[in-house]
């Protein structure tokens, strides 16, 4: 067979390959029992993102307007202005990158809005020590309109691995009757497949109940719809950040290393909440142990939001190897206590303030699972002040939608 009769069957090749189950062996010995893609045995999960993920996507700012030089100024930023220190890794290109499809079936990338392309814009990424990601769907078109991945897993993995792709994000529009679990592992499989490390970020919104059947297919899921720069609330098919939190909060017991919960990508320095709500926003996503993807225009902000997203203190508790979620241990009306073990022993603790006035707002040890006559070490995380050893109790007021957040240690 000639090369280029070869290359016009190489479409139909890989769709055949993307039916194939996980391995060739399962189409000679295929399962008796016919278990769901999240029950074989023989599913290992992929060994990335023991920590939640870190960096940054162009949606929440850009929108269906990114373009290269966006991202090569993001990536310059990162590299520079103290996030790369901080452990934002990721610069992820979202939806509306995509060209047509070539003669052979391969994804090819907007000219217009990429002109260098994409291999180019990742070699870029990669020397300035960041890793590059990338969006698509496991419908036939992207929320934006562009190419979909269905029918193409095998080959659109192909695509990214020779690009360079370090993590995926992968949408759920024109999905159709698609079940979720089966598109999911399928894409799963097609990265294993493509012989390179490819984090898989799954973005179904939390229809399926991705917590229950995904550990060893993602290594994030979205656990509801998008977030919205609002404080609270349902806009359209949007929430604004506390009801997001309100939403992924109960599923703590689902999330830790290689496996996280996302409640969506941050919408700090935006534009649609004052700081005070911002620390409250990042310190809720930091207590859930959620990936950290910064969502604003990183080369153009400003100090308290830079001030927001540099802060380690707070990164730390997210990062926390231990990879145990926080959730809310008490709640008075709009005062709230959340709390997070930590690898050392220590706790976290969020003192929250729903309400708009300010308010008084105390943990007690034993909310924490904590002795009530041990003495802890206290540490403010954002006045970043140690406050001497405390036992049994700590208390502070709190701004209205603020929070006070410390760390606790013997």
């Amino acid at each position: 067979m000639s090369k280029k009769s070869l290359l016009r069957m190489l479409p139909a090749i890989v769709l055949l390959h993307a039916a194939l189950p996980v391995s060739a062996q399962e189409v000679l010995d295929p399962d008796p029992n016919t278990l769901a893609p999240s029950k074989d045995p023989r599913r290992t999960a992929n060994g990335l993102a023991q920590t939640p993920p870190m960096g940054w996507n162009s949606w929440n700012k850009f929108a269906c307007k990114v373009d290269e030089a966006t991202v090569r100024a993001t990536a310059d930023a990162i590299a520079t202005n103290g996030m790369k220190d901080a452990g934002y890794r990721y610069v992820v290109v979202d939806d509306c990158w995509h060209g047509s499809r070539d003669a052979n079936g391969f994804i090819t990338e907007d000219k217009t809005r990429f002109p260098g392309g994409l291999k180019a814009l990742s070699d870029y990424v990669h020397a300035k020590g960041l890793k590059f990601g990338i969006y698509s769907d496991a419908g036939t078109k992207t929320c934006g309109g562009r190419p979909g991945s269905q029918g193409y897993e095998y080959q659109d993995a192909l695509q990214y691995a020779r690009w360079g792709v370090d993590y995926l994000k992968y949408d759920w529009c024109s999905t159709g009757v698609r079940n979720a679990e089966e598109a999911y592992a399928l894409m799963s499989d097609a990265l294993r497949a493509s012989g390179r490390d490819i984090l898989f970020s799954m973005c179904e919104w939390g229809n399926s109940k991705p917590w229950l059947w995904a550990s060893k297919i993602g290594n994030m899921w979205r656990t509801t719809g998008d977030i919205t720069d609002k404080w609270q609330g349902k806009y359209n098919y949007s929430w604004g950040v506390v009801s997001i939190a309100d939403m992924n909060e109960p599923l703590w017991p689902y999330a830790g290393p290689g496996h996280w919960n996302d409640p969506d990508m941050l919408e700090v320095g935006n534009g649609g909440l004052t700081d005070t709500e911002y620390r409250s926003h990042f310190s809720l996503w930091a207590m859930m142990a959620a990936p950290l993807i910064a969502g604003n225009d990183v080369a153009n902000m400003d100090a308290a939001t830079r001030a927001i997203l540099l802060n380690t203190d707070v990164i730390a508790v997210d990062q926390d190897p231990a990879g145990m979620q926080g959730h809310r241990v008490w709640k008075d009306g709009d005062r709230e206590v959340w709390s997070k073990p930590l690898s050392d022993g220590g706790r976290a603790v969020l003192l929250f303030n729903r309400g708009d006035a300010p308010a008084t707002i105390g943990a007690d040890w034993t909310m924490l699972g904590l002795p009530r006559s041990v003495r802890m070490q206290v540490r403010d995380l954002w006045a970043h002040k140690d406050l001497g050893k405390r036992a049994g109790r700590y208390e502070a007021t709190v701004a209205p939608h603020g929070v006070v957040m410390v760390r606790l240690k013997s």
